[in-house]
């Protein structure tokens, strides 16, 4: 299922059901799984591992050279897991040497014109929407979900089960299971019905709610509602990865919209 107008390099490693349609370039020392199918003129470069059954479509750029202007030509890579799709010309750059390697997950959707740059990491089951821009470094956890034409400053981590309102500019991190908002960008209460979808219970969403409370409706720095919630609040393992989340963010987290004094509308 290789068409004679598509160019594969001689050393590439093609599974025998793959489907390369016309025009598109495979360049030496990829790797490509089963059942996964290539679009005309999508270029694959050196450096991609690409999982079984992905779709990768028309004009779309793999694991190109990185954006940056350190990057001297180091041996990096770029691994994209099974049956994630890559939309039209969007872009995914290998790793650099800080990293050295990119890395999207399964069942992930990277829609049209949206750009992954180096080094960053990707979870499962995560959709990037129609022309978002993420700058290099940045992390999305499993079920992250980007909103269109946002863009997503260097080094920024955005936790399991965000959700990020279409046109975001994202300075700081995004704890799990929240709804991100506004500009600048604010915390807009619990991914309540996302959550619902994923198989969470009420009484899960309820944790976490209350988990948010303390950090941002009872007027608590961000020390002090850590330490309110690990004091009164049940251990799950909800709560702790909010807690190791917040902990580790070394750009700060969104705080809560000026004047907030309620919990936002879960709708």
């Amino acid at each position: 299922m290789i068409q004679p107008l598509a160019y594969i390099h001689p050393e590439a490693k093609i599974a025998h059901n793959v489907v390369i349609e016309p025009f598109a370039i495979i360049h030496k020392d990829v790797e490509i799984g089963e059942g996964t199918w290539i679009g005309s003129h999508a270029v694959i470069n050196e450096g991609a591992r690409i999982g079984k059954n992905c779709k990768i479509y028309s004009g779309a750029v793999i694991s190109s050279t990185p954006q940056d202007l350190k990057f001297k030509g180091e041996y990096t890579l770029t691994y994209i897991g099974d049956e994630t799709i890559v939309r039209e010309y969007a872009t995914i750059s290998r790793g650099t040497e800080e990293y050295r390697k990119t890395e999207i997950g399964s069942h992930c959707l990277i829609m049209a014109y949206a750009h992954v740059a180096h080094d960053c990491r990707i979870g499962n089951y995560c959709i990037i929407v129609n022309n978002v821009q993420l700058g290099g470094h940045v992390h999305l956890g499993d079920w992250g979900i980007i909103g269109g034409s946002s863009s997503v400053h260097q080094w920024v981590k955005i936790g399991q089960h965000a959700m990020i309102s279409g046109g975001s500019l994202v300075r700081k991190d995004v704890p799990p299971f929240t709804k991100a908002a506004r500009e600048p960008l604010s915390y807009a209460g619990v991914n309540s019905i996302g959550l619902r979808r994923r198989g969470f219970t009420n009484e899960q969403i309820a944790d976490i709610q209350e988990v948010y409370r303390y950090i941002y409706l009872k007027g608590l720095n961000n020390s002090e509602a850590l330490e309110h919630i690990e004091i009164e609040l049940p251990p799950s393992a909800e709560r702790d990865e909010i807690l190791n989340f917040i902990r580790n963010s070394e750009r700060g987290i969104i705080k809560a919209p000026s004047g907030t004094n309620v919990e936002p509308s879960e709708d």
